[in-house]
């Protein structure tokens, strides 16, 4: 078989990779080209996302394809969900995106929610409410009268806007738009009913594709940089877990996953969206998948909790990720357990005071070691994956045999044991780059290589290697469930 080469680039909301994929004797194989951190940006009371930096690190990896004399068949773009781009009539990006942890949506859902009911909104888009979700932060900028968003003729979610400066063509992707709070997934169109509340017209959007459509290829212009050619950009799942969930190495339909980085997302994959009183009031989102289905699920705060722990311990020692598991192995089991969703975790000051903080308010010993404060992190989660993993068990249409893990926490062993361990069934773990997979699977499915997603799937597994895990210690998993259960009604 020959060898198809695809560039995948994969941006997240601390780092991105450019990363190239070759598909041939019915296997997979990637390599990392290129690696880059991708900076919140705090200046005039906002944050921001550089999205001309992230353009140019995109250029940097086509850079290396050019110099390495690659044959790229195509490139694909994912990135986080719900933020977008301002452009005006001239074409031109008007300001650098807002991010998602910008503070000035806090309130908004209460805010819009007086045009709109909760109920109806929610009945409307089957989404998350989320502060951050675009909806809440395009009426934001409305209310507050924001310049960029008055002179706006355009608005194009994050993966659009660097296929559009790449290309010059503004296209709208399915399953990144889902994530706004503006799609409805039944009509897979944008709601007018709640894009006027926010003033927002439907034409200010690019024209609406869905996975494995040509956005275009690339410029003149980018040619002549890169050194490359007329290369066709694919909308792969824009959204980065749509992509992973495509990469998920699965048997058959009976399974949940657990996209598990920065953020976790735990959910199933459906035919038709699921959007009824008990989804309502736990919660759960339905956005948008490849082939048609739906990814019935709910955002859980992941390795975020870690991640700024190790920033503070930065300024003595420089844990590696090793270095963390094996003192949580050492720390005792279960001492201090903490809500991960809890809003004083969303974005503090001080991760390691939150945590101390929470503990002394719900009277627990307060984590004093980096071993501790791990175990407690790693455990909480798995307690709050449980608890999402039962409901979910409780609405699928089909029994939940095994929870598929993806993403880079797949490969934190003691993190997936500990969450088979409170799920009580089989897990997976791997692909760590499920969405890097996904993206160029996609792209492979555009160029016709693959037919169909369940044909994705069965090359994907015999490309990469997993790890399984059999459920432990179920009575002190279920005790430990108990005692976060008390915690988190208190939060809510």
């Amino acid at each position: 078989m020959e060898h198809t080469y695809f560039f995948a680039v994969d941006l997240g909301a601390t780092s991105g990779r450019t990363i190239l994929g070759c598909l041939g004797d019915g296997k997979l194989e990637l390599k990392e080209l290129t690696r880059f951190p991708n900076h919140i940006i705090e200046t005039g009371g906002h944050c921001y996302w550089d999205i001309y930096a992230l353009y140019n690190e995109i250029i940097r990896g086509l850079k290396v394809v050019a110099k390495e004399k690659l044959p790229i068949r195509s490139i694909g773009i994912d990135t986080w969900g719900v933020d977008f781009v301002l452009v005006g009539k001239d074409g031109e990006l008007l300001r650098n995106p807002y991010c998602y942890r910008d503070p000035h949506t806090v309130g908004a859902p209460e805010e819009f929610f007086t045009h709109i009911p909760r109920e109806r909104v929610y009945e409307l888009t089957g989404i998350q409410i989320m502060n951050f979700n675009s909806l809440f932060q395009l009426s934001t900028l409305r209310r507050n009268h924001c310049s960029a968003l008055e002179a706006a003729d355009k608005i194009l979610f994050m993966p659009d806007a660097l296929s559009y400066m790449l290309t010059d063509n503004m296209v709208t992707e399915y399953t990144i738009a889902s994530t706004s709070q503006m799609m409805n997934p039944r009509t897979k169109r944008f709601e007018k009913e709640l894009l006027d509340v926010a003033h927002i017209k439907e034409e200010q959007f690019g024209r609406f594709v869905f996975p494995g459509e040509q956005v275009g290829v690339l410029t003149e212009e980018v040619q002549k940089i890169t050194g490359l050619g007329a290369i066709p950009v694919i909308a792969v799942a824009g959204h980065d877990t749509g992509s992973a969930v495509a990469a998920v190495p699965a048997q058959n339909e009976r399974f949940a996953y657990l996209s598990s980085g920065t953020w976790s997302l735990m959910g199933i994959e459906v035919k038709e969206a699921i959007i009824n009183k008990e989804s309502f009031e736990q919660n759960f989102t339905n956005e948008g998948g490849v082939g048609g289905t739906t990814r019935f699920l709910k955002n859980i705060c992941g390795m975020w909790l870690l991640e700024r722990c190790r920033k503070e311990w930065e300024a003595t020692h420089s844990y590696s990720y090793a270095e963390l598991i094996d003192a949580a192995l050492a720390a005792p089991a279960f001492k201090s357990i903490i809500n991960p969703d809890s809003p004083c975790f969303a974005n503090p000051a001080s991760m390691i005071q939150a945590i101390g903080h929470y503990c002394t308010k719900t009277n627990q010993p307060v984590p004093q070691t980096y071993g501790e404060i791990t175990r407690c992190i790693f455990e909480s989660l798995a307690l709050r994956y449980k608890q999402v993993f039962g409901f979910l068990q409780q609405i699928a249409p089909f029994p939940i045999e095994r929870l598929h893990i993806i993403g880079g926490g797949s490969r934190n062993n003691l993190l997936s044991q500990f969450t088979c361990n409170a799920v009580g069934v089989p897990v997976v773990a791997g692909p760590s780059e499920g969405t890097a997979i996904g993206n160029i699977m996609l792209q492979a499915k555009a160029s016709g290589l693959v037919n169909d997603i369940a044909t994705m799937r069965r090359l994907i597994s015999t490309s990469i290697e997993t790890a399984s895990f059999e459920p432990q210690d179920a009575e002190l998993w279920q005790e430990a469930y108990q005692k976060y259960l008390a915690l988190y009604r208190e939060d809510i």
